[in-house]
């Protein structure tokens, strides 16, 4: 009787495990949201260039004039 019970807990287990295909990862995340991320990323980066450029451009020019004289 022991042995009747180890062996259906075995058999559930293989079947759980068996389930999930083994190139599955559970730690896949969620692609549309990284995606989203990575565009409103780009966006804020091409919104802050556009408004500092002339300003980091100027401190750039005034930098390498104090460094070449």
């Amino acid at each position: 009787m022991k042995n009747l019970g180890i062996r259906c807990g075995l058999i559930l287990l293989a079947l759980a495990a068996s389930r999930r295909p083994a190139n599955d990862h559970h730690e896949r995340g969620d692609v549309p949201g990284w995606v989203m991320i990575t565009l409103m990323s780009a966006v804020l980066v091409a919104a802050l260039l556009a408004l500092a450029g002339p300003a980091l451009e100027a401190m750039f020019n005034q930098a390498m004039d104090t460094v070449g004289s």
